[in-house]
C-alpha cells in the first residue's frame, strides 16, 4: 500500500502551558515496495513522524492515508488494530520490550493477540526465528539468556511474525558495534527484497541511508526540507550541511581522493563496494596508459 502524508502537524500537550509544536506542514508520498530513509538532526521530528504511521500518535492537523485507512485530525479511526498489524515498528533497543518466559512465547504474543491460533502462531514464530538468523533450538530458552544482538533479533522476529506490509525502523542499530550494525542492516535489506516490504528507516547514519535507501526524506526543524535519491541529495554538500547533517564517509573519502589526484568522479560514491570498484578502475586506466 502507498502511504500519503498530507499537511501533517503534531502538537504535544495541546491546550496546556506545555504545548509544543513538534512537526508541521509535512507532505510526502511513500510508494509501496520502496525503501525510504528519513534523516535529520536530533529534534528534527523524525521519531514523531514515524509514530503517526500506525496510529501511536494522531495528527493535530492534516491526514495520513495508508492504503484504504485514513488517520485524520479530529476524527476517530475504528480500524487501528488492523492498521497496526499492517505497519510494524522496530523501535530503538527493541530488546527492552521482551517480557515472556521463552523466546517462542515472546515471538508468538503478537500473532495470538491479533487472533491467530496458538499452534499457528508458534509455527510462525519458529519460521521467523530462522528468518532472523537464529537457531530453532533456542525457542524454549528465556530471551534474557541471550546476547544483546540475539535479543534484538528475537524482538525483530516478534514484529515480523505479524506479517506487516510496512516495516518502520527507528534507529534499529543503536548500540551495536560496526559488524553487528552491518549484519542487522543487511538482514533488513534482504527481508525488504524477499517480502516486497515497504521499508521506512529513521536514522542518524548517513552511511546506512546512502547504502540501503531508494529515496531520502530530510526533516529539519519539524518539517520536510528536501526529498530525493541518495545520489541527488548527497551531491548537494552545502544543503546537507545547512540541515545539520554530515556526508557519508565514502563521499568524504571521494572528495579527498579527488583533491589528491586532481580528478573528478562522475557521481557520489555511496558504498565501500562502489569505492573499491572506482579505485580498481583508476588503477586499470593508469596501467593501460
Amino acid at each position: 500500500m502507498d502511504i500519503e502524508i498530507k499537511d501533517v502537524e503534531h502538537r504535544y500537550q495541546m491546550k496546556t502551558p506545555f504545548e509544543r509544536l513538534a512537526i508541521y506542514d509535512v507532505n510526502a508520498v511513500i510508494k509501496e515496495g520502496s525503501y525510504v530513509a528519513v534523516i535529520g538532526h536530533t529534534g528534527s521530528g523524525k521519531s514523531t513522524l514515524l509514530q503517526h504511521l500506525n496510529g501511536l500518535l494522531k495528527p493535530t492537523k492534516g491526514q495520513i492515508r495508508l492504503g484504504g485507512d485514513v488517520l485524520e485530525a479530529g476524527k476517530k479511526n475504528k480500524h487501528l488494530k488492523a492498521l497496526r498489524k499492517k505497519v510494524g515498528i522496530v523501535f530503538q533497543f527493541p530488546e527492552h520490550q521482551l517480557f515472556e518466559e521463552t523466546i517462542l512465547k515472546d515471538i508468538s504474543f503478537g500473532p495470538i493477540n491479533f487472533g491467530m491460533s496458538r499452534e499457528k502462531a508458534e509455527e510462525k514464530a519458529r519460521e521467523m526465528l530462522k528468518l532472523v538468523g537464529l537457531d530453532e533450538e533456542l525457542s524454549d530458552r528465556s530471551p534474557f539468556e541471550l546476547s544483546g544482538g540475539q535479543m534484538r533479533r528475537v524482538a525483530i522476529a516478534g514484529v515480523l511474525a505479524m506479517e506487516p506490509e510496512v516495516l518502520v525502523l527507528d534507529e534499529p542499530t543503536a548500540g551495536l558495534d560496526p559488524r553487528g550494525r552491518k549484519e542487522i542492516m543487511d538482514m533488513f535489506y534482504s527481508l525488504h527484497k524477499q517480502r516486497n516490504l515497504t521499508t521506512i528507516l529513521v536514522t542518524h547514519s548517513m552511511e546506512d541511508a546512502a547504502a540501503y535507501a531508494d529515496e531520502l526524506i530530510v526533516m529539519h526543524k519539524g518539517t520536510v526540507k528536501a526529498k530525493g535519491t541518495p545520489r541527488e541529495l548527497f551531491s548537494r554538500k552545502d544543503d546537507i550541511a545547512a540541515f545539520g547533517l554530515d556526508l557519508p564517509e565514502t563521499i568524504k573519502f571521494q572528495k579527498r581522493l579527488e583533491e589528491t589526484l586532481g580528478i573528478t568522479f562522475k557521481a557520489p560514491i555511496l558504498t565501500i563496494e562502489e569505492a573499491a570498484s572506482e579505485i580498481k578502475a583508476l588503477f586499470q586506466e593508469e596501467n593501460a596508459l
